[in-house]
């Protein structure tokens, strides 16, 4: 081009990008483009086929201000050099800014600007009455840093009058580490673009294609949200005769994805990345380390790190070290290819595989790898040296194929090799395929000499008892505990001492024993509804003194769970923050447990009294609470939490319907008798809130005067305090210092003790209700128990005044109980520890209690209802005010200081 022509410009690139039609409205990211256009930069950024242009040009064409010029847009293609892409920006903020303003960018030349006309213009930008956006997609495409270095002056120089919403790939030459931590960036990522049920249900209509709840969800979840991917599907699936089938067997190795993934993801990068992920995909996530092992690649730490950043073709997880993981359908594709490979060439990727997780501690992968590798006797190994921690505690899919069988001649040689097959069978929750395995076992047991003989079957014991625990048998369970326990090993026997006389505690695999046998034993008691606490605290104890971080992880969190119902709420606490900090990563899926821990401190804060901890902890529970049919223990915690809320809210009509759903919902097993009589003590008490007293005592007729559940007698003896009738609530009432009560919960001896205090004090006796209501916080305090005292009946904010002015022992605890119950709601407790000099605020707490969870801050923002931006600030002041630098070591100061 001659010096001085004018440049040619396409209007095509202009203009925003026509959507492909049928376009599904998203009303949550058209929103989150609202908010974040309010700010200097909005970056959407994602891998391919994520809907990125669609949402923008969506976006574009529904903003129209009232009073100016809609957003600019600026399509960036391949080799857009400095000259070529300044010529189409003073184009775009030419429109932008209007005709009215046109001598704004009159400095701006065709090709990049000198530094004198950029202050012009940045000059003028600042004193526009109205900000200028500009949209430039694909920006990703532009590899030259400089060609930017314009437009981040004027970011830098407008007083954010000039906006820009851009949307990349990834890898952008700007300064986005400069823009987060000045809280100017707003990103919407793939797990914003990633469409909904609801989304994908209407993308499905629209196309004429619609398909039932059920299959729509998994359309989404074998799709990963992929907005591509669904949108293929929509169109395949209109000519198929039997749609929900097609979904069934959906997947990134079927054609028409196939060919995409190929086409628009895969060609572009590095044929040795590629082998890399064809390799890694072996696994279900991969960190650095165990892409060494299965590539040979010394550099697969930053590979990994570039495919999930510029390439967006893993995703990182929040772990350190880092894990990565391919989204379902490209994982999909990876593993069609890698089984394209010579048969002993991928046998020796998994001996590369069960070598790396067999030396990480994660025994679980290590099996499986071993026996897809025919690498029969390290799986053998690997059994017999970590079966406890082999067994499955919850109810998430274990992905991955099946191993093959091994011969006849390598069982009949070892038959604890079918116990390996059986082992990971029953963890990937096979259990017809692990009962096979089991009996192949079995006829292969009587050729081993004696004391292999034992230890076989004492092996074989644990698998069947995890069997019948996994199938529901409860009956079964216990009986193959019984035999497990009776198989201790003996002195002389490959796994026992030498002779001589021994306790059981010293008898090396006692301790798996009790560990094993006690986890399964109370997972059956909760299955059926039971609070066996004190079975699960032994286990966890036992689980430690073997060194099996698994299974005291598993009886931790219950323990948590279990000792907070009973109202020991700093033993509760403590474990529940012991279970919180067990290493992460080990192979196991730790959602369910980590649920329990976070449902035992939504208990505890119950008791406590301290709401806004209960709903941050609820939100975190979730997991633990997701199938209710099977934790029902855990799904009755949940409902007297969310009824307790409730109540406090003044909605005791929907206390009661959560309530009621929960007792209902309840097994139909003596064990449970305790957990329900609990629900119904707290739905009569509702009823009674109400003041349908009638209501509450027909609710209580005939389950009362049982030693076994007191919660009723004492709620009985409260709705006849409210009927005014004190000789009839004194003889409701159980004798709650008694040595039987010393095993009733907390919260049911508090509610009991002050029921007596103030029939005492209606019966004149003044003295003797000063001295139990003593004796009543000589039983709360220790615990930090508040709820008993704040929420209870206005006699009681009586009483603590009186007991204030006659003295006592808890005089702060006294006072601090009259200024909650006068203010109507409690104040949280003040728990010795360090003190900040800047102390956090209350949302920084909430925050600070999701940083203990593996939730991102965009998740996070999602569970508070607030934006990405304002978590990150909250987060970068949560850091700065405990002095530290990375999440988890704020939380492991916060810890310290008693915080959380």
């Amino acid at each position: 081009m001659r010096p001085g022509e004018q440049r040619p410009l396409l209007s095509s690139r202009l203009t925003p990008t026509v959507p492909p039609e049928p376009v599904v409205a998203r009303p949550r990211l058209l929103r989150r483009l609202d908010e974040g256009s309010a700010g200097p930069v909005t970056l959407v950024v994602a891998p391919a086929g994520w809907g990125k242009t669609t949402l923008l040009a969506s976006w574009v064409r529904l903003t129209e201000p009232e009073d100016a010029p809609a957003p600019a847009w600026v399509s960036v293609e391949v080799g857009d050099d400095g000259d070529r892409l300044w010529a189409y920006l003073a184009a775009a903020l030419r429109t932008a800014t209007g005709a009215a303003d046109d001598d704004l960018v009159a400095p701006l030349p065709t090709g990049p600007p000198r530094p004198d006309q950029l202050e012009l213009l940045a000059a003028g930008l600042a004193a526009a009455e109205r900000p200028v956006l500009l949209v430039l997609d694909d920006l990703h495409r532009i590899t030259d840093p400089a060609a930017l270095s314009g437009l981040e002056f004027l970011l830098r120089h407008s007083e954010q009058r000039l906006r820009l919403v851009v949307g990349a790939r990834a890898g952008l030459p700007l300064a986005l580490h400069r823009l987060r931590l000045a809280g100017e960036l707003t990103e919407v990522g793939t797990d914003e673009l990633a469409f909904t049920d609801d989304e994908v249900a209407d993308l499905l209509t629209a196309h004429g294609a619609p398909l039932p709840a059920a299959a729509v969800h998994r359309l989404r979840e074998r799709a990963g949200g992929w907005p591509a991917a669904l949108r293929i599907a929509a169109l395949a699936l209109r000519g198929q005769p039997d749609p929900e089938r097609w979904v069934g067997q959906f997947g990134g190795d079927q054609p028409e994805i196939a060919g995409y993934l190929h086409e628009e993801v895969l060609a572009p990068i590095d044929p040795a990345d590629r082998d890399l992920l064809r390799r890694t995909v072996l696994a279900e996530s991969v960190c650095a380390e165990l892409a060494e092992a299965l590539t040979g690649r010394a550099d697969a730490e930053q590979a990994l790190a570039n495919l999930a950043g510029a390439g967006g073709l893993l995703r990182r997880e929040d772990s350190r070290p880092p894990w990565y993981r391919c989204d379902p359908l490209l994982a999909d594709l990876l593993r069609a290819e890698l089984a394209r490979l010579p048969a002993d060439e991928v046998r020796e990727l998994h001996a590369r595989a069960s070598d790396w997780y067999a030396g990480a501690g994660r025994p679980a992968d290590g099996l499986r790898h071993a026996l897809a590798a025919g690498r029969w006797d390290l799986a053998a190994d690997l059994f017999v040296a970590h079966w406890p921690e082999l067994t499955r505690y919850d109810h998430d899919p274990v992905g991955g194929p099946t191993p093959p069988a091994a011969p006849p001649e390598a069982v009949q040689a070892d038959p604890e090799v079918a116990l390996a097959s059986a082992a990971e069978r029953a963890y990937a929750g096979d259990l017809s395929a692990a009962t096979g395995h089991l009996r192949t076992a079995a006829s292969y047991a009587d050729a081993l000499p004696t004391p292999r003989r034992d230890r076989f079957l004492r092996l074989a014991t644990a698998l069947e008892l995890t069997l019948a625990r996994l199938a529901g048998d409860l009956p079964q369970t216990r009986a193959a505990a019984a035999r497990l326990l009776r198989t201790r090993p003996r002195a002389g026997s490959p796994d026992g001492p030498p002779a001589g006389p021994l306790t059981d505690a010293s008898r090396p695999g006692d301790a798996d024993l009790r560990a094993f046998t006690g986890t399964a034993l109370g997972l059956v008691g909760m299955s059926a509804g039971g609070l066996p606490d004190a079975r699960f605290v032994r286990a966890r104890a036992a689980a430690r003194e073997a060194g099996r971080p698994r299974t005291e992880l598993v009886a931790a969190s219950r323990t948590a769970l279990l000792l907070a119902v009973r109202g020991d709420l700093r033993a509760a606490e403590q474990a529940a923050h012991d279970a919180l900090g067990m290493p992460p990563c080990r192979g196991w899926s730790c959602r369910l447990d980590c649920g329990y821990a976070y449902l035992a401190l939504a208990v505890v804060a119950l008791h406590r009294d301290q709401p806004e901890e209960v709903a941050a902890n609820l939100a975190l529970a979730a997991p633990a609470t997701d199938e209710p049919g099977d934790e029902p223990v855990a799904a009755a915690v949940l409902a007297l939490c969310r009824a307790g809320l409730a109540r406090d809210a003044g909605d005791p009509a929907a206390a009661r319907r959560l309530l009621v759903g929960a007792r209902e919902a309840l097994p139909d097993e003596p064990a449970a008798a305790e957990l329900s009589s609990l629900l119904r003590a707290a739905e009569a008490d509702a009823r009674a809130e109400r003041g349908d007293l009638d209501a509450a005592r027909d609710l209580l007729a005939d389950v009362t005067g049982d030693p076994a559940t007191p919660a009723l007698d004492v709620v009985l003896a409260r709705v006849e305090l409210r009927a005014g009738d004190l000789g009839a609530a004194g003889r409701a009432l159980p004798d709650w210092q008694g040595p039987p009560a010393a095993a009733w919960p907390l919260s049911v001896r508090l509610d009991a003790g002050l029921l007596e205090a103030v029939l005492a004090e209606r019966a004149g006796d003044g003295r003797r209700a000063g001295r139990v209501l003593e004796q009543v916080l000589d039983l709360a305090g220790p615990q930090g128990s508040r709820r008993a005292f704040t929420r209870a009946q206005p006699s009681v904010r009586d009483l603590l005044a009186a007991h204030l002015d006659a003295g006592t022992a808890h005089f702060p605890l006294v006072g601090d109980l009259v200024r909650g119950v006068e203010e109507g709601a409690a104040r949280p407790a003040v728990e010795p520890g360090g003190l900040l000099d800047e102390p956090l605020t209350e949302r920084e707490l909430t925050i600070l209690r999701y940083l203990q969870s593996i939730l991102s801050n965009v998740e996070i923002a999602g569970e508070l209802s607030l934006s990405v931006n304002t978590v990150k600030t909250h987060v970068r002041n949560i850091y700065r005010k405990l002095g530290a630098t990375r999440r988890r070591e704020a939380v492991r100061r916060a810890r310290e200081l008693r915080l959380i």
